[in-house]
């Protein structure tokens, strides 16, 4: 597996462009399979979860093409089978049930994989199928599900913490196709769902409700074809202007939604943060002074669970105590072992960390674990003294684009060690 070579104390300064949003292009991705017609996605990132999600899609029966940011999937035919092999990789290949469902009234998924983040049941998944009249059951590692048709209905979909994403994602796709009309009752409002809704609706489905807690949506007969523009990584965007920040220096972000950021945003600047927006541009950097803050992970629009870990890097270099409380995935502190490896001083209390601020992080070889962990590391190791080695990086690889040269283009001094 590769590893990163990070020699820290370097400010990053410069533009960087954000790439499309992982967590909208895979359920979107997904979602041709609901239609024979071709589908044409554009700003699509060049992830190893996309080149994923299309083996999945393949295996199914579709054909994929990417050329450059432009993925073409057309699903004439599919079959209703979705692989371990395949889908253990990522909890998004999950995101397959609902189409595959609607478009062949019956789909088997194998349980999927992903970031070891805590617990991430299906039983949602299995509440919004059920309410639009499939049976469902796990078997042998598999959810097994079958109709003789969908039928609208009313469901919600609030969990242990809070909407589940990918359940209303799975849900509003397969109600696409089913008779009547059906309510989803404390649907998530994140911006991914509303995209994978609009791209949703821009191939002939008819979605009341985006962005809000309740959605309602009109089964049609049939789904046709479309293109649509994947938005932004929100998530990639606050990496890149925490990692400014910390490193003294100065980013903007060519391309990102502030609209997206509210709560980040809020955050960075309670601590000290200079917020700049002009022209289509984000730019961030230190004040006179930075200040310790207290953050709670909760569903759009609160703070992100996929911040938390970036946040706790920024924390250690901010003075007095900051205590961040995780509410989202019960597991999902595993970085505070590996930043403690470089000298930060943070202690667990149930679902909080408490962070003391640091005069200073020391350069050390330590170990990724999760995708967000892994982009906590790296900004941590530019702040480190000395060099840090982060193993394990094939997580980085899923979930951020081109990572390495996009900070070798801000002046981070960082190899890409790649082992056989």
């Amino acid at each position: 597996m590769d590893s990163l070579e990070i020699k820290g104390g370097t400010p990053l300064n410069g533009e960087v462009q954000i790439s499309g949003a992982k967590n909208a292009v895979l359920p979107i991705l997904a979602a041709t399979i609901l239609t024979r017609e071709p589908c044409i996605i554009r700003n699509v990132p060049e992830l190893a979860d996309v080149k994923t999600m299309c083996q999945i899609l393949e295996s199914l029966g579709a054909t994929t093409k990417i050329e450059g940011k432009t993925v073409t999937v057309q699903a004439a035919k599919v079959r209703d089978f979705a692989d371990y092999d395949l889908v253990r990789k990522m909890r998004g290949s999950l995101c397959v049930l609902g189409p595959l469902l609607a478009r062949l009234k019956k789909a088997t998924v194998s349980m999927p994989g992903g970031c070891v983040i805590g617990t991430r049941p299906v039983d949602l998944h299995r509440k919004a199928m059920e309410a639009l009249g499939a049976r469902v059951k796990v078997e042998n590692g598999y959810i097994i599900a079958s109709a003789r048709k969908l039928t609208g209905g009313e469901m919600f979909l609030g969990g242990r913490a809070g909407p589940t994403v990918l359940g209303t994602a799975n849900a509003m796709m397969a109600a696409t196709l089913a008779e009547g009309i059906t309510v989803i009752e404390h649907a998530a409002c994140e911006p991914e769902v509303v995209d994978l809704g609009k791209f949703l609706n821009n191939i002939g489905a008819q979605i009341q409700g985006l962005g809000s807690p309740t959605l309602t949506i009109t089964g049609v007969k049939e789904l046709g074809g479309a293109e649509h523009e994947v938005i932004p990584d929100r998530i990639e965007a606050a990496t890149y202007a925490i990692a400014g920040v910390v490193t003294k220096g100065e980013v903007t972000l060519k391309g990102a939604r502030p609209d997206h950021m509210k709560a980040v945003i809020e955050k960075l600047r309670e601590s000290g943060v200079k917020v700049d927006q002009s022209k289509g541009k984000l730019t961030f950097k230190r004040g006179r002074g930075l200040h310790s803050v207290h953050i709670t992970t909760l569903p759009h629009p609160g703070f992100p669970t996929d911040v938390q870990a970036q946040m706790m890097t920024f924390m250690t270099q901010t003075p007095g105590i900051s205590v961040i409380t995780e509410r989202i995935f019960e597991s999902r502190f595993t970085h505070v072992q590996e930043l403690e490896r470089l000298g930060a001083e943070i202690s667990i209390e149930g679902p909080s960390a408490i962070v003391h601020g640091v005069q200073k992080l020391s350069g050390a070889t330590i170990m990724a674990s999760d995708l967000r962990a892994s982009a906590a590391l790296v900004i941590a190791g530019m702040v480190a003294k000395g060099t840090t080695r982060i193993n394990r990086i094939y997580h980085l690889d899923r979930g951020y684009e081109n990572l390495d040269s996009k900070l070798k283009k801000l002046g981070a001094k960082v190899k890409r060690v790649r082992q056989n």
